[in-house]
């Protein structure tokens, strides 16, 4: 069974009078341990649509279903728990909390889920995990004394902090120089074919969307399974 499903999802917002569609029927579903890209345009419903899935954002109809339960029918500790527990994100900046240590950073998330953040083996988790992103040595500095590649690493380890069934990463290179860009991308390879953990990540290059074990493409809110270059029919149900 598919870890997580989308079933003829649509998000339409209204502006100015009128409604805009930014996900149109989309139909996905996603086996545990995938690694999935999705490109497409600017505006053609990428970033919505991973927020649909990581249970900020509520379709306008259709359905989500994480391990065979629909998401949006939870009650909201329920839905909080998902998003804390069940995903980590990682988000198009780094987003570190300045006044915070990398190391503190990463204990964020613990708190948040009711670990003790300055329990022994909450830290040596944090400790472990900057290690695979290379930085153990930076556990103590904080944000502002980093490289921008070196932010973008700790805020990968960050969404693994959890342990989390699922990665959603939106556009988490586009900052980045070449050389950084190919070290994160290496880095969710390792970690998904270490631990099984499910990727899902959003990115306008080709390139590194074809790293991933299985690619989707979106054009004006429409999903469909491939590279553009391979002509899939848009709208096609995206299921492997």
């Amino acid at each position: 069974m598919a870890s997580l499903v989308a079933e003829d999802v649509t998000k339409t917002f209204g502006m100015n009078g009128t409604s805009l569609t930014a996900v149109s029927h989309a139909s996905l579903a996603i086996e545990r341990g995938q690694f999935v890209s999705i490109t497409g345009h600017s505006g053609s419903g990428k970033t919505t649509l991973l927020s649909i899935l990581g249970g900020l954002s509520p379709p306008s109809s259709g359905r989500v279903l994480f391990e065979g339960t629909d998401l949006y029918a939870r009650d909201g500790d329920a839905l909080s728990d998902y998003r804390c527990e069940q995903v980590g994100f990682v988000f198009q900046f780094a987003s570190l909390l300045h006044a915070l240590t990398a190391k503190e950073n990463l204990l964020l998330p613990a708190r948040f889920r009711g670990a003790p953040g300055r329990g022994a083996a909450v830290e040596a988790r944090a400790l472990a995990l900057l290690e695979l992103v290379g930085l153990r040595d930076k556990a103590d500095a904080y944000p502002a004394q980093l490289s921008g590649g070196q932010q973008r690493r700790v805020a990968i380890a960050r969404a693994f902090m959890n342990e989390p069934a699922l990665i959603l990463a939106d556009e988490p290179t586009g900052d980045l120089d070449e050389e950084t860009e190919a070290e994160v991308m290496k880095l969710f390879r390792t970690v998904n074919e270490a631990s099984g953990t499910t990727v899902v990540m959003v990115t306008h290059d080709a390139e590194l969307a074809g790293e991933a074990g299985r690619r989707l493409h979106m054009h004006r809110g429409r999903l469909a399974e491939g590279l553009p270059a391979s002509g899939p029919t848009v709208g096609a149900v995206a299921r492997r």
